[in-house]
């Protein structure tokens, strides 16, 4: 879903933006690196993503997630958000719900 992203008019944000944009309210998912060190960088996300509810999911390697945001350094979070007119949009919800029963 992340690469998918990043070809259309979706914005990805990485890392720090990925707290902007919970706080902007315009996140749909947020998506973590689980190999993150220290885990403290990223332990204030999961909270931030309950208090807005925003779904959240870890992968496993900063590494991958890098890649899927179309970057040669690891990311330990991004956040995907949808713009008006998206094609993307029925994808994304998707799988917004999908993390979304996951979490219950």
């Amino acid at each position: 879903m992340v690469k998918a992203a990043l070809g259309k008019v979706d914005a990805v944000k990485v890392t720090r933006s990925a707290t902007k944009t919970l706080n902007r309210g315009i996140a749909e998912f947020i998506v973590m690196a689980a190999d993150t060190e220290p885990l403290e960088i990223i332990l204030h996300l999961p909270l931030l993503c309950e208090d807005k509810n925003v779904p959240y999911v870890f992968v496993r390697s900063k590494q991958a997630l890098g890649r899927a945001c179309g970057v040669s350094r690891p990311v330990i979070a991004t956040s995907v958000t949808i713009k008006e007119g998206s094609q993307l949009k029925p994808q994304i919800q998707s799988t917004q719900m999908a993390i979304e029963r996951l979490l219950v």
